[in-house]
Parts: C-alpha cells; structure tokens; sequence
C-alpha cells in the first residue's frame, strides 16, 4: 500500500507541475502552409505567396499568377471542437468565391480515438471543394447538404459551420464573387413602438406594411419547364394557366401598429406575451392550391417550405414558432385559407428596419419517393413611417458575432435532438424518484430486479448503442485541457446527451455518490450486468475473490485514473491514446466494429465479467475512479443497515455484486454502484435474519403486522445501524 500511496503522490505532483506549464505557441497559416502542397488547394498549382498584412490569406500561385488564396479558418472563426481544442482547417478559394481545395490539417478530437480512421474525416473535409460560398451567403450558409459521420457528428457540424462562416468572411474580405463587407443600406433606423395607429386592409397593403406574392398555375409550370428537367415537364401542376397557386401575404406584426391593425388588440397582447425580448414576429397569409406549410411540419416539427432570409442569415421556423391566427382584424381584409405567426428567436439576430426576404419552396413529384424544388421569393423592407434613426451607430464587435455564431450552432444541435433530449430526461426523472423512494420501489424482489434489468436495457439500446452518449475519461481530460487554455462552455454544449448527463452526475456525486452514473446510465456498465445476468441464468459458476485479493485490486483504477489524467497535462493526444483501456469506444460507439485487437480486448473484460460481475468496473475503470474521488463529498447516506450488518449477519455482504461491503457490515461508497440490492435484502423475509426473528416473535404474540415498517428497524432495536462513511 505504501507502493500505491507513492504512486499516486508522484502522478498527482506531475499533475500539478504540468498544471502551471503555459499553453503552446498558437497555431497559425503560416505555421501550416510548409506542411502543405499547392497542388493539394488548387490543382497544378506551383507556390504560396506572402501571407498579407492585412488579411491572414497567402496567395495560391500558379505560374506566378495568383489563382486563388489560402486561409485558415480558425484565423476567421472560432473552431473549437469535442476535445475543446481548435480544428484546423486550411482551405483555398478563388477569385468566383468557390472552394477550390480543403485540408483537415491539424486537430485534437478523440474521434479517431473510438475507430473512425483519419482518412475518413480527411475524405469529407476534402468533398468540400467546390463549395460555392456565394450561395451560401444568399442562403445563410444553408445551400448545400450536410454529410454526417456516424460517432463524429460535433466534430462534423463544426467543420462545416468553421469552413462556411471562415470562407464567407474571406470572400467579403478581399471582395470574391461580387461579395463585399455587409453595408447598412442608408442611415440605420430601428422600430417607433410610439407609433400605434389602427389602419385597414387597404392602406397596409397599399403602403407596403403588407407585402404580397402571386402565382399561377402557368407561371409555375413554366418554371419548371425552365429547368428542362422533362420529369417535372411531363407532370404540369392541374388547373387552368390562369388559375391560382399561390396567394401569400407577409407583414411584421411584432411593430406595433401593424400588429394592432392585423391582429386586433386581444390578439396583439397575446402576441407580446408570447415573444420575449429580442424576439420578432411574421403573419404569413395564403390561398391557393399550395400550401406555404405544407404537412411536414406535422411529422418533423419544421415547416420546410419557407425559410427567412435576411444578409447571411437564415431561419427556419419549428412547430413550437407558430400559432394559428382565426381572422385577419384590419378592416377589408379578404379571406385566407391559412394564417400563421412565426416567431423570429433572439439569437437569429434578425433586424426588422433591414430588407429581408421570405423564400418559398415549390416542389414537384418525379417519381415515387423523387421530387425537384423551386424557390420564390417574397421581398419585404419596412416602410420608412415605422423607422426612426438610430442616435448613435450600433457596434458589433468579431467577439460577439463569434460568441453568436457559435450560441446558434450548439442551439441547433440541441433542436435537432429535441425528442432523444426527453427520454434522457425521462430516465433521469425516473432514476431520481427510484432513489427517492428506495423502500418503496425495492419492497417486491422479483418486481425490481425486472425493473433494474428494464432500465439498463434502455441505458444500454438507448443512451449507448443509439445516441452514443456513454462518458469517458476522455471528456475530463478536454475539460482539464479546456481549463488549462481558456475555459468556454461552447465545446461542451456541443453533446446535448453528454453534457446533461455530466450536469446530473454532477448532482448525483452530492446524494448518492458514483453509483447512480457506474451502476444505471453506464451504457458498458449495463452491458457487463446484463450479460453476467444471462450467464447466471445458464448456470455459468460465479467467482468471488477473497476479501484481501480484491481490497488489493480495486485501487489500480485509481492509479490508472491519475496516470492518465498527469499524462493528459503534458499531450492530451498521447493520453488519450492510453485511454484506449475503456473499452466504451469499442463496445457501444462502434458496436464491435473494430480492428480486432480492439474487439478482443473488449470481448475479453466481458468475458471475465461473466463469471465475476462487473470486473471492469470493479478494478479497472478510470472513469468510476474519477468520480469517487469527489463522491466522498456525498451529504446522506440513504443505504440503510441494522445493527447487525456485519455482526453477525454477512448476507449483504456475500451478495453484493461487486463486493462493496466489508465484513464488519459497513458500505464502501467509493465502490458501491447503488444498484439497491442490499435494500431489496433489508426488507427480505426469506433472507434478512432480523426481518425474520421479527416475523417469528410478532408470530408468537399475534401480530397482524408480519414484517417491520418500511425504512424503519424491528421493533427489538430502538436504533438502525447507519453507514458511517
């Protein structure tokens, strides 16, 4: 022991040494330029230019000509990563603001770490040459597709926003493609809300407080004819040319007197009450053969065929954005088929008193499941009776814009996973209400192993295999690397399942120590339990080591834990390479589907794990060591004993599953994975002596009551015996 005591001493002082060392040099284009051929930006390309002054971007030479230029995107924009550490990205674009060439350069994210090889996510980077920045700018960087790498999909998400928001940026800065810095058109002016004048249908619509778009039927089927596509030719939409396919009418009801006007009064305060501050709203109106909302918006929650366009940025508007509206309140309105508000959100910083546009999508079945789409679009500036000047000139500085740009990517991931976002939660709710209520849920054996297996069946199908949401050691080290270089809680938004589940483990340490992560929402946890489960079932004998074997094993997690953890302050990619001894990344990221040392490895832990449960957890998870370390700060010990626990009673102790009772009946917390079994047992009346001495001396003096009131000891001890860890 003594051994172990210096070992870990002499792991804590290399950490606290490393923990004052000063970040590396910062990374730079010219840093990663010599690493780099021409060819591989620009084909046939021969040389790199000086880096300006200016602007960090070196001119691409060819023959001596400049054909394009080379930047970096983390120059541009923030490109922080899973790992909390910069992806790096060089890319090239030319003079028509396409890219011409992108190269994955350098980063730090532990996806190659869990078996996505380097040359995949080199591959995708790559694919995007021949992106066209110009119409991601009209589009809000939203024109092209998205490819996802299943296991990486942060990492992806930030390199495709990295590489839109950098090259934009780089072709407004040097003026590619006609794109040129974004001008306020004319003197800035902001909303009057003084002005609450109630005016009609016809003056709103004459003045262009409303503003409308038309089509028919024959201007629609001349568009797609434009297309020459001759799927879309052959099937022309029904109707005669003249008849309407559209009628659509917007308005910015979020100004006051064209709220009042269309909305009524009643409808308007409902409207304020609903938006909270630097939100906006649109009515959108429509008649016709098509929809402007389509029914997609009823299976996916998004209306996909309109989207708010304003500079380069785009909205899309969810189920839980709009509300229905009865009637259009301004005097001589017509009639409408549909009439929807959409709330415009804060962080889409959208400007009213600026010109932006609605773009409707038109699409047209070709096939069985084949469509082609066209896009109209609804222009809309506020009339200058609303505006007032703004005193002073609004400044916005890169770190806002930056902070912003990268609020609405972490937001985004976080929509997009709404529905796996309320099963975590759901789990989370039930778990804390399970040990709540403790006694109750563990009062019927059968009932709750049931339950228990339940539980970890969805943590194992669900959390692992699904979401891929199973914490690591890992993603300590990035926070120890994110502390060390410049604490930002982006990186760590950009895993919705991951980051409340640490936020939860967080709450948990403080009630009930490790065990509610290690024992329930431990996706390889689960697997090793229900597999040594099945083996029990088919009779596989189980071992139990002996008392001083296993005191003496369980600290090696401990030491690989702050081994790994020193390793990590002197290179985060060298210690996560050593973390390789969680098998998480083999057994639940890639379900198996690995280089075979890696699998065997795996398979090998699972296979110990059937004749002594949970070995993994027990001796060797750095992850279960890190979290008891802080676990001793529980504030209730809600596991309750008798007196006799230990003295003479050693039933819990010879059934706890990983041995976490010592024989004198106390609990060691830092071992206990609450799985509850030592509480079904204290209600037991086949198997806790105490409950059964009990049973038989109420027997004796005929007490209806045959066994002890729940979460209290027998009546024969005033006292219960309470751990006193």
């Amino acid at each position: 022991m003594k051994r172990t005591l210096r070992s870990c001493l002499a792991a804590l002082a290399l950490f606290i040494g490393t923990l004052a060392a000063g970040p590396t040099q910062a990374d730079s284009l010219a840093s990663f330029l010599p690493e780099i051929e021409p060819a591989e930006l620009v084909p046939e390309a021969d040389g790199f230019g000086p880096i300006r002054d200016d602007i960090p971007v070196a001119p691409v030479l060819k023959g001596g000509d400049t054909v394009a230029w080379a930047f970096l995107t983390s120059d541009f924009v923030g490109t922080t990563g899973y790992s909390g550490k910069p992806i790096h990205v060089v890319a090239a674009i030319d003079p028509d603001a396409v890219l011409t060439g992108v190269n994955l350069i350098k980063h730090s994210e532990p996806i190659v770490l869990i078996g996505i090889p380097n040359s995949k996510m080199v591959k995708l980077t790559e694919g995007y040459a021949g992106l066209d920045l110009k119409a991601e700018a009209a589009a809000g960087g939203d024109a092209h597709d998205l490819d996802i790498i299943s296991g990486a999909t942060v990492t992806i998400m930030v390199i495709d926003d990295s590489l839109v928001r950098a090259g934009i940026k780089v072709a407004r800065a040097l003026g590619l493609g006609g794109l040129s810095p974004v001008q306020p058109d004319g003197p800035r002016r902001e909303v009057d809300i003084q002005m609450v004048e109630v005016l009609d249908w016809h003056t709103l619509s004459g003045d262009g407080s409303v503003r409308r778009m038309t089509l028919d039927v024959g201007q629609v089927n001349q568009a797609f004819e434009a297309t020459g596509d001759q799927r879309a030719i052959k099937r022309p939409e029904p109707g005669e040319p003249g008849d309407t396919f559209i009628d659509m009418h917007m308005a910015v009801v979020s100004v006051p007197s064209i709220g009042k006007s269309l909305l009524g009064e009643g409808e308007y305060k409902n409207l304020t009450d609903w938006l909270e501050p630097g939100e906006h709203a649109i009515l959108v109106l429509g008649r016709g053969a098509y929809s402007f909302k389509g029914s997609g918006y009823v299976r996916g929650g998004i209306f996909d065929r309109i989207q708010l366009i304003q500079g380069d940025r785009s909205v899309r508007f969810f189920d839980r954005q709009q509300k229905r509206l009865r009637e259009v309140s301004a005097d001589g309105a017509p009639s409408f088929t549909e009439l929807d508000i959409f709330k415009i959100p804060a962080d889409a910083e959208f400007d009213p008193a600026a010109p932006f546009r609605l773009q409707l999508l038109v699409q047209r079945a070709v096939g069985a499941v084949d469509k082609i789409f066209l896009t109209f679009d609804l222009g809309y500036k506020l009339p200058e009776q609303y505006l007032l000047p703004v005193a002073k000139p609004q400044v916005v500085d890169d770190a806002t814009e930056e902070a912003a740009a990268k609020a609405e990517l972490w937001q985004r991931i976080w929509r997009d996973r709404t529905i796996e976002i309320g099963v975590l939660g759901v789990m989370l709710l039930v778990l804390t209400a399970t040990f709540f209520f403790q006694f109750q849920a563990t009062m019927n054996a059968r009932t709750f192993l049931w339950f228990r297996m339940g539980f970890l069946t969805v943590t194992l199908f669900f959390l692992g295999w699904y979401a891929n949401a199973q914490l690591s050691v890992v993603n300590l080290m990035a926070l120890a690397g994110s502390l060390r270089g410049g604490f930002t809680w982006d990186a760590f938004l950009l895993d919705p399942l991951v980051f409340i589940q640490w936020f939860a483990v967080a709450a948990a340490l403080l009630f009930w120590g490790r065990g509610a992560y290690c024992g329930w929402l431990c996706p390889f946890g689960a697997l090793q339990e229900l597999t040594n489960r099945i083996a029990r079932v088919l009779k596989v004998p189980q071992w139990t080591l002996p008392w001083g074997l296993h005191e003496r094993l369980w600290p090696a997690k401990y030491m690989i834990f702050l081994g790994l953890f020193g390793l990590s302050m002197i290179s985060i990619p060298l210690a996560e390479q050593y973390a390789e001894i969680e098998p998480f990344k083999t057994a639940i990221i890639l379900k198996f589907i690995r280089d075979w040392p890696f699998v065997v490895f795996a398979l090998a832990l699972l296979l110990i794990g059937l004749f002594i449960e949970r070995f993994y957890c027990r001796y060797l998870c750095p992850l279960g060591a890190a979290l008891a370390i802080p676990a001793r700060m529980r504030m209730f010990d809600w596991l309750k004993r008798y007196k006799e626990c230990g003295n003479p009673c050693q039933t819990c102790r010879n059934e706890c599953p990983v041995q976490a009772i010592h024989p004198t009946g106390e609990i060691n917390p830092n071992e206990c994975v609450d799985c509850l079994h030592c509480q079904v047992l204290y209600q037991s009346e086949s198997k806790c002596p105490v409950v059964i001495k009990q049973i038989k001396r109420r027997a004796k003096v005929g007490s209806a009551d045959p066994k002890p009131s729940l979460g209290q000891p027998p009546a024969n001890h005033p006292n219960a015996k309470v751990n006193p860890t």
